[in-house]
């Protein structure tokens, strides 16, 4: 089986944008990386495998970009995820997820909502398979890991398209 990924396009929405205020959740934002997998690759757990060894996926999250030799993602050191702490869970639990962190008392611009509509949860609904990375524990925390208030990671997995899709959503 091939479990080549091929990284086709990354997107992120700052909530800064947005807001009237941007001291007002100013430092909330989802950054989506969409990567293309051959017809061939059948099996959930070689995607995942496959995902966390591609160069997209050394990412700290934290202003650094991707790094081509990184030992982080994002809170967590890169040498501790693998693919059984990814649990499946369902479109609603993914967007009970979503929800919770994106406040509902905030008054969501509609530009936002509709960007989000657009990039996170129709995603969600096209997906074959969801995955949600655990909370990983203290002990997988990097040297300066909790600079995230919350990080919330999804990978979405789109047999229609040969599409794999990490979405993190996180404050910080």
């Amino acid at each position: 089986m091939d479990n080549a990924l091929t990284h086709a396009r990354s997107s992120f929405t700052n909530f800064r944008r947005y807001a009237p205020d941007p001291k007002e959740h100013g430092f909330r934002w989802v950054d989506i990386k969409q990567l293309h997998f051959s017809a061939e690759s059948v099996d959930d757990r070689g995607l995942l495998a496959a995902l966390i060894g591609h160069e997209q996926f050394r990412d700290d999250y934290a202003g650094g970009g991707v790094l081509q030799e990184g030992l982080r993602h994002g809170p967590y050191w890169l040498r501790l995820i693998t693919p059984e702490l990814y649990e499946p869970i369902s479109q609603e639990k993914a967007v009970q997820i979503l929800r919770e962190w994106l406040d509902p008392l905030w008054d969501m611009p509609t530009e936002l909502e509709a960007d989000l509509q657009r990039e996170v949860f129709a995603r969600l609904a096209a997906a074959d398979g969801i995955y949600y990375l655990s909370e990983l524990g203290d002990e997988a925390n990097h040297d300066w890991g909790r600079v995230h208030d919350y990080f919330h990671e999804f990978v979405l997995i789109d047999r229609s398209v040969g599409q794999i899709i990490l979405i993190v959503a996180a404050d910080d």
